[in-house]
């Protein structure tokens, strides 16, 4: 029968949001997160059988096959906290490190249907994508399967071709080596984000620093340079000459946290993603890299977004 009679696009589509979060917790990239689902779904139209079950769980296994076969290099993505210490204020920031080597965002719109609820939010967040990238690839995907998707230790075994006494050791080890999955904070703080947009554009860095956690960090990929606590934030900022005064900012999400696509001069410069907690914020990643505009669909120039009403 050809294959194209059991499975069609719409079959497939309905499974894109959930695969692309699970293959961007599995790679830590956006763009590698959606090759893999792109992938996942060529190899779906060749090769689902009803008779093998339900679609759901072959794409899964399939996909899952696709990102462990895309993990079998030696590098794994992190953040710059994760590969040195916090910098000294003054401390130059060093060579920067290939786009491989970074947890890279993503829109929330790509991995987040508006009905998920707040615990599967927190598990796209950019610290614990980071700390999944410690475990095995195959530690990885059972603890994706069983607490972030929620399968069956059953139904796990028979996606990864193992036994069930396998996938709960492995499900034991990886939860050793990662924090409690949470429930992130679904609440946005429309306030603290109106004054930090204020603050920012005018580069006053009293009124910035006034937003921060005392421990709050910054860190600026594709650089390893990062800061910790807000006195050395503030330490940089005033003695930085005020290299982004003029920047203006257009409001996106990335990673289930808000974000903010940074124009200067009117050009794209920089994805800034918030951490925000208990009415600060505590982190700041500045992605200095302009080519995540297009995928966070932000305009190119900052006058289109004036004309566009955007």
């Amino acid at each position: 029968m050809d294959v194209t009679e059991v499975v069609d696009s719409t079959d497939l589509e309905r499974h894109r949001i959930e695969l692309t979060g699970y293959c961007y917790r599995m790679l830590g990239s956006g763009f590698e997160a959606e090759d893999a689902v792109q992938e996942t779904f060529v190899r779906a139209w060749r090769t689902y059988d009803p008779g093998r079950g339900p679609l759901r769980p072959w794409l899964f296994h399939l996909a899952t096959n696709i990102c462990l076969d895309m993990l079998r290099g030696p590098q794994r993505r992190a953040r710059a906290m994760d590969l040195v210490p916090d910098a000294i204020p003054g401390a130059g920031l060093g060579e920067p490190l290939p786009p491989n080597r970074w947890i890279q965002p993503i829109p929330d719109a790509r991995v987040l249907d508006p009905a998920e609820v707040s615990v599967t939010r927190e598990t796209i967040r950019l610290a614990f994508v980071a700390a999944l990238q410690h475990l095995p690839p195959r530690q990885r995907a059972v603890l994706l399967l069983r607490d972030v998707l929620k399968w069956t230790a059953a139904e796990t075994a028979t996606l990864l071709g193992t036994s069930v006494t396998s996938v709960n050791s492995a499900l034991q080890r990886a939860r050793a080596k990662l924090p409690a999955i949470g429930a992130a904070d679904a609440a946005v703080d429309e306030d603290l984000l109106a004054r930090y947009v204020s603050a920012f554009e005018r580069y006053d860095v009293a009124a910035l620093v006034e937003l921060l956690h005392e421990d709050a960090t910054s860190s600026m990929p594709p650089f390893t340079w990062w800061l910790r606590g807000r006195e050395h934030i503030r330490a940089v900022m005033l003695a930085a000459d005020a290299p982004c005064d003029g920047s203006r900012l257009l409001p996106t999400r990335a990673n289930g946290c808000p974000a903010f696509g940074q124009y200067l001069n009117g050009e794209p410069f920089a994805l800034v993603v918030l951490d925000v907690g208990g009415g600060r914020i505590t982190g700041v990643t500045t992605y200095l890299d302009p080519g995540l505009f297009p995928f966070f669909d932000l305009p190119m120039s900052f006058g289109d977004a004036l004309r566009t009403g955007r």
